[in-house]
């Protein structure tokens, strides 16, 4: 049995005892939900080539699209990725013990450090985002170049609504 004949499976279980609820926006949630497992596993499988978590590589990532000299504050890394400051301090850690990440004095604040690239964290940032957008397209590439627009203006407008809904 396939992924999409288990979500069937459980959506048709549902059915049977609950025939009352309409069930097409479970089988919608769940299928996009299972899709994005799919690619997130994908990607953490590519980050453990590199000897990072996905989420180390995140932090990486960030600072290599910073652009030059590559180097942000935690408090701008952690922003950017809707993450806290409190999460960071782990991943900074193991990111330098793998000479990725050097912690640096902040130009303006004696008392702050900023996170920059060394040499080698750019070097395997460029290949790894490469390989990365190699990977994305080639799921991408699952869908027709119509159905990807389609795609992309679907979920565009969920992420939006969902958003308007939060408080």
């Amino acid at each position: 049995m396939d992924d999409n004949e288990r979500i069937d499976t459980v959506v048709g279980q549902w059915a049977a005892e609950r025939p009352d609820v309409d069930l097409a926006a479970m089988t919608l949630m769940a299928r996009l939900s299972h899709a994005a497992d799919l690619v997130n596993a994908r990607i953490e499988r590519l980050a453990k080539e590199y000897g990072v978590s996905r989420a180390d590589g995140d932090v990486v990532l960030t600072l290599r699209r910073s652009g030059e000299p590559y180097r942000l504050s935690p408090t701008a890394i952690a922003r950017s990725l809707l993450m806290t400051t409190g999460t960071m301090t782990g991943r900074l850690d193991r990111l330098e013990k793998r000479g990725l990440v050097a912690r640096v004095p902040n130009d303006t604040d004696r008392r702050g450090v900023d996170i920059q690239l060394t040499p080698e964290g750019l070097r395997q940032s460029d290949i790894a985002i490469a390989r990365h957008n190699d990977l994305l397209k080639e799921i991408s590439g699952l869908l027709t170049p119509a159905d990807r627009i389609e795609l992309d203006r679907l979920t565009r407008q969920l992420v939006s609504g969902i958003g308007a809904l939060e408080p």
